[in-house]
């Protein structure tokens, strides 16, 4: 697990492989093969983009998680979100919109081909 820890401050691009908890200052743009756990003094302006994310702090900007986005009590996040499972406990502030959907992209059904009826009959 990767952290960023209280009283730290990072700007930019952040590009990490496995999981990362954020208790200081991150402003930019993170991408996370895994979690994004963003903890009571964690504080993020940007853009999320990760497997899952707790967010227990403070968000103001996009999170685009493939699975899970849980939103603890006392969070705030300001931004829209997209995930597959969303979790919002009591006392969370979240102003955006929520786009949730099992896969990227809906199933093609393709129909039956139907045979031609023949013109001499």
């Amino acid at each position: 697990m990767n952290l960023l820890g209280k009283g730290a401050f990072f700007n930019g691009e952040l590009k990490v492989t496995g999981s990362i908890r954020i208790d200081g200052e991150f402003e930019g743009k993170m991408e996370v093969s895994e979690s994004v756990i963003i903890g009571k003094t964690g504080r993020i302006k940007g853009t999320v983009i990760s497997k899952d994310a707790v967010i227990g702090g403070n968000l103001e900007g996009n999170v685009d998680a493939s699975e899970r986005i849980e939103l603890q009590s006392g969070s705030h996040l300001a931004g829209d979100i997209t995930c597959r499972g969303l979790v919002v406990e009591d006392g969370v502030f979240f102003e955006g919109n929520c786009k949730m959907s099992g896969d990227k992209r809906p199933p093609t059904v393709k129909p039956k081909a139907v045979p031609e009826a023949s013109a001499a009959q």
